[in-house]
């Protein structure tokens, strides 16, 4: 880590609490000794999964995201209950928002969503082996599931029509493999 770059926290003051997420704004002291203020958004973390069919096409789902006032192809992803483990979240979610269960789930990376603002950390995981059950979306979520090729996928990149950066990151592995 490099020193000089850090920030020390002196204070934090809690704004807002919610059922997603905190806010805080933080008085830190920067490299240079002044003071200033970070507003900061506290958040559980999250799963986001690359969910790959055995025909080697790909699940996404589409779902009206009301901040940016869009319907949104994305991957099935959601955030972490209290006490929850990684693993337990991905088939939770996967479940949830696709129907599907999977008999293999790998853990892929983690990155953070907006760490700029956030401390969101996503992990994101790749399901195989994948067997359809019943969608069980929250009561609040109204969620279509599609099975997409590699070329349609391809397509949807190219033509700017995927715009939620947790899945160009999930879409980039699962296209490209190890990057």
């Amino acid at each position: 880590m490099i020193e000089h770059l850090m920030e020390t926290l002196i204070s934090s003051q809690n704004v807002f609490d919610g059922r997603m997420i905190r806010l805080c704004v933080d008085t830190v002291r920067l490299p240079d000794g002044k003071e200033t203020t970070r507003e900061v958004v506290k958040h559980p973390g999250a799963v986001a999964i690359i969910a790959e069919t055995e025909a080697g096409g790909l699940l996404l789902v589409t779902q009206y995201r009301y901040p940016v006032r869009l319907v949104s192809l994305e991957l099935p992803a959601g955030k972490l209950d209290r006490d929850e483990s990684l693993e337990s979240a991905a088939f939770r979610e996967l479940l949830e928002e696709t129907g599907y269960r999977a008999q293999q789930l790998t853990k892929v990376m983690d990155f953070y969503s907006t760490p700029g603002f956030s401390d969101e950390i996503m992990h994101l995981y790749i399901a195989r082996g994948l067997t359809f059950d019943k969608m069980q979306p929250d009561e609040d979520e109204f969620i279509d599931c599609r099975e997409y090729t590699r070329d349609e996928v391809t397509a949807l990149v190219r033509a700017g029509q995927i715009k939620d950066a947790k899945t160009l990151i999930g879409v980039y592995h699962w296209l490209y493999g190890d990057i």
